[in-house]
């Protein structure tokens, strides 16, 4: 007579709650993008000054606007995710973090709301009456993309690209490709102000691709890899890998 011997298959090791942290970060920084089509789907808005009397279609303002309100969501996100770790390296900047992602997706919305108001002005028939007005509401737009989508990145940047620098949470690289997109897009911001080269021209974009690059790869670095092992994160995580037997 013979033993048998019987092991239980090994069970998957949970994913811990910094990984899910990092992982669930990552997505919502990836997901930030998916606002790239507004560049063409508010183009005509954007620039015909009699689009309100035009002939074109309210769909593509509608689905900009859908885009740009997930923006907002995920922006907000990102920092809400993150703040229970980068506060552990200073609840100051990760608490400035939070409030810059907030007015960032204000401004936003408040972008969303002008274009939309075109929509329904469009639908009243308001006609010749109402180009003054769509044509301010597109202004108003146009500012608020310039505060919100603009300036607020470059905030973010340093926020956060000092936070993560400190801590080592991720590469050093990753922050400082922030910092020199901050400071570009800091540049842009101003030269669009002051008139200098229009706020959608190739300037502008080249200003702004260096944060674009910034926030792209640390999204999928912390979807890919996760937090780098740093002093802020001891006792944070909660998972215990454990076979059973039998």
């Amino acid at each position: 007579m013979s033993d048998v011997t019987q092991t239980a298959p090994s069970k998957r090791a949970p994913m811990d709650s910094l990984r899910k942290t990092a992982l669930v970060a990552g997505l919502f920084y990836v997901l930030t993008f998916v606002s790239i089509p507004i560049l063409v789907l508010y183009g005509p808005v954007r620039n015909d000054p009699n689009f309100i009397v035009s002939a074109a279609s309210n769909t593509p303002i509608l689905i900009g606007g859908v885009l740009e309100i997930i923006v907002a969501l995920a922006g907000i996100g990102t920092a809400v995710v993150l703040f229970p770790v980068v506060k552990r390296q200073n609840e100051a900047a990760a608490l400035g973090f939070v409030g810059t992602r907030i007015l960032e997706a204000a401004a936003i919305v408040a972008g969303v709301v002008s274009l939309l108001s075109i929509v329904s002005l469009r639908q009243a028939g308001v006609g010749a009456d109402g180009l003054v007005t769509g044509q301010a509401l597109v202004a108003q737009y146009n500012w608020s993309f310039h505060f919100g989508q603009s300036l607020m990145p470059a905030m973010n940047g340093l926020l956060l690209g000092s936070l993560l620098y400190r801590s080592r949470l991720v590469p050093r690289v990753l922050p400082t490709v922030g910092f020199i997109g901050a400071a570009l897009l800091l540049v842009s911001d101003a030269a669009v102000m002051f008139g200098l080269w229009p706020q959608v021209s190739g300037l502008a974009g080249l200003f702004a691709l260096p944060i674009a690059l910034w926030e792209f790869s640390l999204g999928v670095y912390l979807i890919v890899k996760g937090f780098r092992p740093s002093p802020i994160t001891v006792g944070m995580t909660t998972a215990r890998y454990q076979d059973a037997t039998v």
